[in-house]
C-alpha cells in the first residue's frame, strides 16, 4: 500500500482512509487512486467494521487531481493517449466506484477544501460532513473539461439538476453552509467539533443492523442509473480532452493566469 494513503482502524467498528499529501494539498495522483480499492477491500475484510471514513491530512481534504498525472498518461497509454480517454476515464471511475459499491456506509469528512477530483471522491461516499468554512467545487470547466469521475452524475443526484448545472457551468466554489442547504453535505460543524459530529453519526449508524444498512445502500443506489451517467461522462471527456481549450486550461493553471479559451 502506498505510503501516501494511510490506513488506520482507530476504533473497532470504524476504518479510516486518510489522504496524506499535505504538502501537495492532498492532490490525488495515480498511486493514491490505485491504492483506494485495496483500502476498501481491507476495510470490508476487517472483523467488526461497520463504516468507512475518508478524510485528508493537513489544511484540506483534497485540492483535486495532481496535474502531473496528465503528463504521466503518454507513458502509460502511448503518445496518442487522448484517443484512449474513455478507457482512462473508466479506470478512474472504477477506482472511486469501490467506495460507492462496497456494502458498508462510507463517510467523507471534509475540511478546508474539496475540489475537482477531491469532491468527486467525496461524492462517491454515501454521506459527507464538512467543517464550517470548507470550500467545495468542481472547477473542471475552467480547464476546458467536465467532471468525469462521477462528479456530474453524483452531483446531480445530490443537489438536483439545476443546482448541478449552476456549479459545473460556473466552476464556482461554495462554502459548507450553502453546500448543506443544497444537500451536497449532510451536516456542517465547527472545525473543532467535526470529530464529535462524526462520532454522533457513527453511533446512530452502528445502532442499526449491519446487513440492513448494507442492503439499504444497494437498494437506494439501484434507484438511479449511475452507470449510464458515468458512461456519458466518459464520452464527453473523450471529446473535450483533445481540444485546444483543454491544453490552454492546463497551461493557464500551471502558469497561474486566466485562461484564454477559443472554443476550439
Amino acid at each position: 500500500m502506498t505510503e501516501e494513503l494511510i490506513l488506520t482502524q482507530q476504533r473497532d467498528n470504524v476504518f479510516e482512509i486518510i489522504l496524506n499529501r499535505p504538502d501537495k494539498r492532498n492532490a490525488l495522483n495515480w498511486p493514491m487512486l490505485r491504492a483506494l480499492p485495496g483500502a476498501v477491500a481491507q476495510a470490508r475484510r476487517a472483523a467488526g467494521v461497520r463504516a468507512i471514513v475518508v478524510r485528508g491530512n493537513g489544511k484540506g481534504f483534497s485540492a483535486g487531481i495532481d496535474l502531473n498525472a496528465f503528463f504521466e498518461l503518454p507513458a502509460a497509454y502511448g503518445p496518442d493517449w487522448q484517443r484512449h480517454m474513455r478507457e482512462i476515464t473508466e479506470e478512474f471511475q472504477a477506482l472511486l466506484n469501490s467506495l460507492a459499491q462496497v456494502e458498508l456506509p462510507t463517510i467523507a469528512v471534509l475540511h478546508g477544501f474539496a475540489l475537482g477530483l477531491g469532491l468527486e471522491l467525496a461524492l462517491a461516499c454515501d454521506l459527507r460532513l464538512a467543517a464550517e468554512g470548507a470550500l467545495l467545487g468542481l472547477p473542471e470547466a475552467r480547464l476546458g473539461i467536465v467532471p468525469d469521475v462521477g462528479g456530474s452524475t453524483r452531483l446531480a443526484q445530490a443537489v438536483g439538476l439545476v443546482r448541478a448545472k449552476e456549479l459545473i457551468f460556473t466552476g464556482r466554489q461554495i462554502d459548507a453552509a450553502l453546500a448543506e442547504r443544497w444537500g451536497l453535505v449532510n451536516q456542517v460543524a465547527p472545525a473543532d467539533q467535526l470529530d464529535a459530529a462524526l462520532d454522533g453519526l457513527l453511533a446512530e449508524i452502528t445502532q442499526c443492523a449491519p446487513l440492513a444498512v448494507g442492503m439499504a445502500k444497494r437498494l437506494l443506489n439501484g434507484m438511479f442509473d449511475t452507470p449510464r451517467g458515468l458512461a456519458l461522462e466518459g464520452w464527453a471527456q473523450s471529446q473535450l480532452i483533445a481540444t485546444q481549450d483543454f491544453g490552454e486550461g492546463v497551461q493557464a493553471m500551471l502558469q497561474r493566469r486566466p485562461a484564454q479559451f477559443k472554443g476550439k
